[in-house]
């Protein structure tokens, strides 16, 4: 088979691909524009789910609080629950969230769908430096150090899938260069 038919043929096939990386890192767009490149998909935000919780909701820190981890674990295992079901019916979800440190693997473990890819985008910290002082949300703002979250990002997750450094491209161009690479990408 040659690669554009593997290529066309993953593109038509229900799966599930993870998009992660720092915040600022591209993840809303790239995830949006990868997901109309299917012909049957679902863009997951799993940030969606921390913000229905109206009242009681914790925010992570890099301080380590204990109710924040247990949203984030519930937040995850629901985004995998929903990521499932919509694989199921013949979709492919690329779901889109914070999946770093520590937290990554128990995610990936509770998603069923095969085949399962993992996009880790890794733009240089003067990229995301500069994204952030242009973009509406605000993700670092005090708690959080651009350079410390690289860091503990590019250190502390594991480095599975395939980390693409968007620093130099467009949102259009990362999605093509994911859609190229899409077999490296595939972890289960």
């Amino acid at each position: 088979m040659s690669e554009r038919a593997f290529l066309h043929g993953a593109l038509d096939t229900a799966q599930v691909v993870v998009v992660t990386g720092v915040m600022a890192a591209g993840k809303s767009t790239v995830s949006q524009l990868l997901a109309e490149r299917f012909s049957r998909a679902v863009h997951l935000r799993g940030d969606e789910f921390r913000r229905v919780v109206v009242r009681g909701r914790v925010d992570m820190s890099p301080h380590g609080d204990p109710e924040a981890e247990r949203q984030l674990a519930l937040r995850h295992r629901i985004t995998a629950r929903t990521a499932d079901a919509y694989a199921d019916a013949g979709f492919t979800v690329v779901v889109q969230d914070l999946f770093v440190g520590t937290s990554l693997m128990p995610f990936l473990e509770q998603v069923g769908a095969r085949p399962l890819s993992l996009v880790m985008l890794a733009p240089d910290v003067g990229t995301v430096m500069r994204r952030e002082a242009e973009r509406v949300k605000v993700g670092y703002g005090d708690l959080w150090s651009i350079r410390d979250f690289d860091e503990k990002v590019r250190s502390e997750t594991p480095h599975i899938g395939l980390w693409l450094d968007s620093s130099q491209q467009t949102p259009e161009e990362t999605v093509e260069e994911i859609v190229s690479r899409l077999p490296e990408a595939r972890i289960a």
